[in-house]
């Protein structure tokens, strides 16, 4: 006897979290509960604003379909928009036992705030020193000078830096010319640094700094391929679809030689655990991109090692659609 329960949840955000521009306040998103006798699974649909192109509320009313269906025995779901299929997806993985429970809590941290307390908390950092900068949100100067520095400071620190699309050709060339050309190769990727591809391909082979497709992923027609200068690509699954969607693509990206990083889009700490398990599956070899629960002010249902953030319980949220 199958039954569905989909709830609706609202977590504060910090005060700074700005996402293109715009402030997010509170992270809104959907749990999808499936239970098929003693099997349950759960998953989370959580489209991010600025990013997603659905809205919570056109996820919600396909959930709400997709649960109906399910419900009446039918295992056809609606996989249009990218967050329920990845939801559904991992709820029904998690009911048939196919998403192992093994999971991968590294996370290449974010580098914000101050430098002193950043060079401590990177010092800290157990085995592989893999971190992450986000660049292009002030002036591409100010950001290779702070690229630098960390580089320069740190000899055994790998960096990964995200600059969204946001750079000119000119900006991303002032950025380089800050890093040193002997620092360069421990910056393991920089997604997206131009507002087209061919500038990003561009940068890579004037600069030598490698470079990964993380928005180009989740285009009509791309397909992943070796590229000079290409060093991964970046898999957010809110963003991408099912997991048998980004299964294929992380498949695809190792059998071209390519790194393959699952990342969050500031899911709550159910989808995080979620994405920590399919890195440790599928992605055993690279640290996930998953540091961003400290920017949220409680966690749900599931809570992630060692947190200090309150835990909100199912009976806790909002119940949107039940069926028994």
């Amino acid at each position: 006897m199958r039954s569905a329960t989909i709830y609706r949840y609202s977590v504060p955000m910090d005060a700074g979290v700005i996402l293109r521009n715009q402030r997010l306040k509170t992270r809104d998103g959907l749990l999808i509960h499936l239970v098929d006798g003693a099997l349950q699974g759960w998953g989370e649909i959580a489209p991010l604003p600025q990013f997603s192109l659905e809205t919570l509320e056109q996820a919600q009313a396909v959930a709400i379909a997709n649960a109906e269906c399910w419900t009446s025995g039918r295992d056809e779901l609606d996989e249009s928009l990218p967050s329920v299929a990845f939801g559904f997806s991992c709820a029904v993985a998690e009911l048939q036992q196919r998403l192992p429970q093994q999971a991968d809590y590294r996370k290449a941290p974010l580098c914000t705030g101050d430098p002193d307390e950043l060079f401590d908390m990177l010092s800290a950092l157990p085995g592989e020193k893999v971190a992450k900068v986000k660049v292009g949100l002030y002036e591409a100067v100010r950001d290779g000078m702070v690229v630098n520095v960390l580089l320069e400071a740190m000899p055994d620190l790998t960096l990964r830096l995200d600059a969204n699309r946001s750079w000119t050709r000119s900006k991303a060339d002032g950025f380089a010319k800050y890093v040193n050309p002997a620092l360069r190769g421990r910056i393991a990727f920089l997604e997206e640094p131009c507002k087209t591809r061919e500038e990003s391909r561009d940068f890579a082979k004037e600069t030598g700094i490698a470079i990964a497709w993380d928005e180009s992923v989740r285009e009509s027609g791309f397909v992943v391929q070796a590229e000079p200068g290409l060093a991964a690509i970046v898999i957010k699954p809110t963003l991408t679809g099912s997991l048998a969607r980004c299964q294929q693509l992380i498949e695809q990206a190792h059998a071209a030689g390519l790194v393959a990083v699952i990342s969050s889009s500031i899911e709550s700490s159910l989808g995080l655990t979620q994405l920590a398990r399919m890195a440790a599956w599928l992605t055993p070899n690279t640290v996930p991109g998953l540091d961003t629960l400290d920017l949220m002010q409680a966690q749900v249902v599931r809570s992630w090692p060692q947190s200090p953030l309150t835990l909100l319980a199912a009976e806790q949220l909002d119940v949107v659609w039940h069926r028994v």
